[in-house]
């Protein structure tokens, strides 16, 4: 089974590329959302850990977004304990599909949390910063504070490209996404 990981700014449309793919995809995002409305473990931890700010099961996002803004650390807080859980779910995900040919990452911190391997495929998604702009505004419950601190715990641009096999030019148009996922296909599989 080949790992392929998706890289990319906020917004620059990784789960846009990732499900285009054609492949079972692990979307870091989702399993977070799923974790809130239905882990009463982390829900413990979370207000174990921030008392002031998670107070309600399911975990409301505002009540995160909230921890996040107030405190640098909160937010360190809030990825230790979650990103323990999406490791697991990774781990069942990755089971499940060890058949089969390719399966794709949809990880924000790939790189940052060590979850990457040394023989994954990396593709670098980028997307033109006005293009970006326009989409973070159209998103429900967008934050721009809240934005500038999750790109603070990201790697540079730069680096991720470096990092990368591939890089996918996303203009936002379906056919050209395409062939150049169709091309990467080509050379990998």
């Amino acid at each position: 089974m080949i790992r392929i990981g998706i890289l990319g700014n906020i917004g620059s449309g990784k789960s846009y590329v990732a499900k285009n793919f054609g492949y079972p995809v692990f979307n870091a995002d989702d399993e977070v959302s799923k974790l809130y409305k239905k882990d009463k473990k982390v829900f413990k931890k979370l207000k174990k850990k921030l008392p002031k700010y998670i107070s309600t099961f399911p975990i409301n996002k505002n009540e995160v977004t909230k921890a996040i803004l107030s405190n640098k650390d909160n937010l360190k807080k809030i990825i230790i304990i979650v990103h323990l859980e999406i490791r697991k779910v990774l781990k069942l995900f990755l089971k499940k599909n060890r058949n089969k040919k390719a399966v794709i990452l949809d990880i924000p911190l790939l790189l940052e949390n060590k979850i990457n391997k040394k023989k994954d495929i990396l593709i670098f998604v980028d997307s033109k910063k006005i293009e970006i702009e326009k989409r973070l505004k159209k998103r429900l419950n967008f934050n721009r504070k809240l934005t500038n601190k999750f790109k603070k715990i990201q790697f540079s641009s730069a680096y991720k490209r470096r990092k990368s096999n591939f890089i996918i030019k996303n203009n936002f148009k379906k056919k050209p996404l395409i062939n150049s996922i169709k091309k990467i296909l080509n050379e990998i599989l």
